[in-house]
């Protein structure tokens, strides 16, 4: 079986994202996938085409004001070029952020992704967990622990630095990864049986 290729594109601006990016990666490894990380502000053309020959594309942002930061919004207008061609139809997408609040308006920039998945004709990823720290015998600790369901949501002290990234939104970044690593398997060889 082919093993599945998986680029995670994104942007940390003080490397809160950066940590959970790291985080999708290792979970989509120990699932088998290859993994790439791409920083978005700093892209190249050959990274580009590791995008472009991805199964699936993992998109990350921190969440600046209500949506994703300036440089991914940048990147993701660069991709037109690829909408023109649609380079990333039927690709796999899935998406994580991280704010300072707990709720930060994370959701927005998770819909953002899920909207430029879309223009790009690519089917998204959820995070597929149910909420964690919703009850009394519930923990900070649980994973998706802020609740939601897009994506991967982290929430990050603003006097802290990346070290300070919550272990179970860590652990939740990983989750996706290998969700994300799973779909990919499935998507693969799904297109080689309609090969054959």
């Amino acid at each position: 079986m082919t093993t599945p290729v998986i680029a995670i594109a994104y942007h940390s601006g003080f490397g809160h994202t950066s940590v959970l990016a790291e985080a999708v990666r290792d979970g989509a490894a120990a699932e088998g996938a290859t993994v790439h990380l791409i920083k978005v502000d700093e892209i190249t053309d050959e990274q580009w085409a590791l995008l472009d020959a991805s199964d699936a594309i993992v998109f990350g942002s921190p969440t600046y004001m209500g949506t994703a930061s300036g440089a991914f919004h940048a990147f993701a207008e660069e991709s037109s070029k690829r909408w023109f061609t649609q380079a990333w139809k039927d690709k796999l997408a899935a998406g994580f952020t991280n704010s300072a609040s707990k709720s930060g308006d994370k959701l927005h920039t998770l819909q953002f992704f899920t909207v430029l998945a879309a223009q790009h004709g690519m089917s998204w990823v959820s995070l597929g967990l149910h909420p964690g720290w919703n009850s009394s015998e519930a923990s900070e600790n649980d994973l998706n622990r802020l609740g939601f369901f897009l994506g991967a949501a982290a929430q990050s002290n603003n006097d802290q630095g990346p070290e300070g990234v919550h272990k179970a939104d860590i652990a939740t970044a990983e989750h996706l990864g290998r969700r994300v690593a799973e779909s990919a398997k499935v998507a693969v060889a799904g297109r080689a049986a309609l090969a054959a």
